[in-house]
C-alpha cells in the first residue's frame, strides 16, 4: 500500500490534477470515479495505472478486478492520501491516470462543435457530454477555453472524451478545417435567427461562446449565420451549456428529419 505523498505515482497524479502545463508535458490526464474509469476501460483507452483505496464500493471492486484482468497496473493507496488528489468532495476511491490520446478528426465532418472561450469547466464538460449524445463528430477547443482534459471537464463530460475527437486548436487551424470540410458556421447569439427557423441539417460548425464575454472577434470572422434559442421576454440569457445543448439537439432533430 502507498502511504507516502512522495510516491512517484501519487506525485504525478497530483500534478495532473493541479496544472494544465503538467498535463501537456506528461501527455496524461485523470479519470476519477467508478463510472468514468468504466467508460475508459470499455473504450479500450490506454491506462498508465490505477490508484484505489480500501474503502472502494463493491462496484469499484468489480471494476478493479476487470482492470487487473486487462493487465493494467494497480496500486492501493491510503484513503486519506488518495483524497488529497481527488477533485470531488467525497472520493469514490478509484482514480486512473490515462494517456492523452486524442481521437482523430474525421476527414470530412459535417457536424462540428467549436468552444470559444468557454472558461467554466462544468459548462465545457457538459457541452462535450451533449455533443457526444447529439452526434457531433468533432470538437474544436479554441484559445481561452477551459483545458478539455482537466479533472473537472473530464468529470462533467461523463465519458465524452472516450467517444469524441476533442482537439485544442488555434483559430487559423480551425478555419482550415472548416474550409476543407465546407462547413457553414453558425454562431450562438441571443440576437440571432431562431434556431428552428435556421437550416441546421446541412454540414455545420456550431460556435458556443463564453457567457461573460460572448463570441470572440476570431469567431465572428468565421461566422456565416447567428442563431439563438428563443425565450420569453424578461429573461436575460441561458447558461452556455444549456443553450449549446439545445442548439445541438435542434440540429440533430433537423438532420434526422432530412435523412
Amino acid at each position: 500500500m502507498i502511504t507516502s505523498s512522495q510516491n512517484a505515482k501519487v506525485k504525478l497524479a497530483r500534478s495532473l490534477a493541479a496544472r494544465a502545463k503538467d498535463r501537456r508535458t506528461s501527455r496524461a490526464f485523470l479519470a476519477e470515479g467508478v463510472r468514468l474509469v468504466e467508460e475508459a476501460l470499455t473504450a479500450h483507452w490506454p491506462f498508465r495505472y490505477l490508484l484505489y483505496s480500501d474503502d472502494v464500493s463493491e462496484r469499484g471492486r468489480r471494476l478493479l478486478r476487470d482492470v487487473q484482468e486487462c493487465e493494467i497496473e494497480t496500486e492501493e493507496v491510503q484513503s486519506r492520501l488518495l483524497e488529497t488528489i481527488s477533485d470531488t468532495a467525497t472520493s469514490q476511491g478509484v482514480l486512473a491516470v490515462l494517456e492523452d490520446k486524442r481521437l482523430p478528426i474525421p476527414r470530412t465532418p459535417d457536424f462540428v462543435l467549436i468552444l470559444d472561450a468557454v472558461r467554466e469547466p462544468g459548462n465545457a464538460g457538459t457541452l462535450l457530454r451533449s455533443a457526444s449524445a447529439a452526434g457531433v463528430q468533432a470538437v474544436f477547443v479554441a484559445p481561452g477555453t477551459a483545458d478539455p482534459i482537466s479533472a473537472k471537464v473530464v468529470r462533467a463530460g461523463m465519458g465524452a472524451h472516450f467517444r469524441l475527437p476533442i482537439h485544442s486548436l488555434e483559430w487559423d487551424a480551425i478555419g482550415r478545417h472548416i474550409e476543407s470540410a465546407g462547413l457553414t458556421v453558425c454562431l450562438a447569439d441571443m440576437h440571432g435567427r431562431a434556431c428552428w427557423e435556421a437550416p441546421m441539417d446541412a454540414a455545420i460548425a456550431l460556435i458556443i461562446g463564453g457567457e461573460a464575454e460572448g463570441a470572440s472577434p476570431a469567431a465572428r470572422r468565421l461566422t456565416h449565420e447567428t442563431i439563438s434559442v428563443p425565450m420569453e421576454s424578461g429573461v436575460e440569457s441561458l447558461n452556455a451549456a444549456v443553450a449549446g445543448s439545445i442548439l445541438m439537439f435542434e440540429a440533430l432533430r433537423q438532420r434526422r428529419l432530412s435523412a
